[in-house]
């Protein structure tokens, strides 16, 4: 990859796993094989993730709620 970006592969080593962990990029590093393994979220699974999240919120708001109100 290194080679075709014409770039170090020390380089390469550095950016990646900044770019992987700012969600930029979908994959896994696997040094021991020396390959790039994608994982490209669809979007099904970006709408399930976006409605538990709205969903915990919803119920730390109505937790909240119920806690003013019995008092």
């Amino acid at each position: 990859m290194a080679s075709a970006f014409g770039v170090t592969v020390d380089f390469i080593d550095l950016e990646l796993p900044r770019f992987i962990a700012a969600g930029k990029l979908h994959c896994k590093i696997n040094k021991v094989a020396g390959v790039l393994e994608t994982n490209r979220p669809d979007a099904r699974n970006a709408f399930y993730q976006a409605a538990i999240k709205q969903g915990d919120f919803l119920l730390s708001r109505i937790q909240k709620l119920s806690r003013v109100i019995d008092l």
